[in-house]
């Protein structure tokens, strides 16, 4: 549990959560996401799907409304097309910090990904959430910790969409789309599809446009 989104907090900028993430077996089973600000609660129970809840702005008053999530039928899921949730991190310096701005270019470029466009909005935790919702196509991380992912993690795969490894995995079976090690570091979000063809097609796609393998220590 703590507040996800520092340095939104500092500045004023109201995209900050209180995450509350419950693991059995380092296996996310249990999210709560809430943003006080906008009064934004996202919940998600293994096997019972998630929810987006509208509370009154005072956050004591009656709840305006639950909506299950995705909050909308998935649409087409391509590379180009998508808008991914990026983050720098708090190191700007060394092999990771090279590696996530070359992917950055791979990603966007004319000769690369030509992604539609990319957000920074500063919150591990919230940006788990816009891809569940569906209107972030997906988020890639690097260097945020179990605490940061564990509650969106849920809401995620509850509505529908996946986690995979950000690191590109080799191989042609099933296993490389298996959700990775919760205190890895490195994650790859991306929001629920027609079907689960499209979203592996995504996942690969994205996967050879990386400029390397992140490596975080603990």
């Amino acid at each position: 549990m703590g507040p996800i989104g520092t340095t939104n907090f500092v500045h004023g900028i109201p995209y900050v959560a209180i995450s509350i993430g419950f693991t059995l077996s380092r296996e996310p089973t249990i999210g709560v996401v809430l943003n006080p600000f906008t009064a934004q609660l996202y919940t998600g129970i293994h096997s019972q799907g998630s929810h987006l809840t509208l509370l009154h702005p005072t956050l004591t008053g009656p709840i305006i409304s639950t909506t299950p999530l995705p909050l909308y039928p998935p649409q087409p899921l391509s590379l180009h097309s998508s808008v991914i949730a990026i983050e720098y991190g708090s190191s700007r310096s060394g092999k990771n910090f090279d590696i996530k701005l070359l992917t950055f270019k791979n990603l966007a470029s004319e000769s690369g990904g030509m992604a539609h466009g990319f957000r920074a909005y500063g919150s591990a935790a919230l940006n788990l959430c816009a891809v569940a919702s569906g209107f972030i196509d997906a988020y890639w991380e690097g260097g945020c910790w179990e605490w940061d992912v564990c509650a969106g993690w849920v809401i995620l795969k509850e509505a529908g969409g996946r986690i995979v490894d950000g690191n590109p995995r080799e191989g042609g079976g099933e296993e490389v789309m298996e959700s990775p090690d919760l205190c890895g570091r490195v994650y790859l979000a991306v929001r629920r599809a027609r079907e689960m063809a499209e979203m592996e097609a995504w996942i690969r796609e994205f996967w050879t446009l990386m400029g390397g393998r992140l490596e975080y220590g603990r």
